[in-house]
């Protein structure tokens, strides 16, 4: 993932979208193919690395990697780094992506409805 020229239409755009709604900053904060993934298998608590990795199919280590470092500079993701040989990392979600749960099963639901529905309809 490359950085984008912070003058450029696109950046502009998406500033002035994310400016103008609280709702399109909170699924621009969560949005892309890996995030939401990622924060629902913190859910349960602290994942090393390696066990956050191993738990997302088709995710590789370095995307997984990027996508960390984004969300924690989001404030959604702790990261804490143990003093041990080797060393140890875990990732959990921060108080206020916790506050994200709800919500994001209540969305779950709604996509197996929608799920469910559109396969009806294609049935037909």
């Amino acid at each position: 993932m490359g950085k984008r020229k912070e003058n450029s239409t696109n950046m502009q755009n998406e500033k002035s979208i994310i400016e103008g709604c609280d709702l399109t900053y909170a699924v621009c904060m969560i949005g892309g193919r890996w995030k939401l993934l990622i924060l629902c298998r913190l859910e349960n608590g602290k994942l090393r690395f390696s066990a956050l990795r191993d738990s997302i199919n088709g995710i590789t280590e370095r995307m997984l990697t990027l996508q960390l470092r984004e969300l924690e500079k989001e404030g959604l993701v702790k990261r804490t780094v143990y003093a041990e040989v080797p060393p140890r990392v875990d990732y959990e979600l921060t108080d206020i992506a916790k506050e994200l749960v709800p919500i994001w099963s209540q969305l779950s639901k709604w996509g197996a409805k929608h799920k469910k529905v559109t396969s009806q309809l294609m049935s037909v």
